[in-house]
């Protein structure tokens, strides 16, 4: 899949730029769409990768290495500022805050989602 890298627009726009680069939108169609232009909860992840055809595991899942991921997933992260929604997509991590990555950003705990586009 390509994806292209999308900045957060503002400091709680995370989960919104995850959602418009696996979308291939942009993040102020999602905050419209949301209603909402602050932090996301993960129903509101759900609902819209849902109705846009993109499928979310139920469960949630610990990721010890990028090994442990499939090969498209939503994160949830808990850096040393907050807790943080990316993306990994075939072996590269897009994370609205700090960049395209090789591997995780620094951060404690690191949770996954698989997505799957239908």
């Amino acid at each position: 899949m390509k994806i292209e890298y999308i900045h957060e627009p503002t400091d709680l726009q995370c989960g919104q730029a995850v959602l418009a680069m696996v979308l291939g939108i942009a993040p102020e169609q999602v905050c419209a769409d949301l209603c909402n232009e602050r932090e996301t909860t993960l129903k509101e992840m759900r609902s819209y990768f849902e109705s846009h055809g993109v499928s979310m595991s139920s469960q949630r899942r610990q990721a010890q290495s990028k090994h442990d991921l499939p090969s498209l997933a939503l994160l949830s992260l808990e850096t040393p500022r907050c807790w943080h929604w990316s993306l990994y997509a075939d072996g590269i991590f897009y994370d609205p805050e700090h960049g395209v990555l090789d591997d995780f950003p620094k951060c404690a705990r690191r949770y996954f989602w698989e997505l799957t586009i239908e």
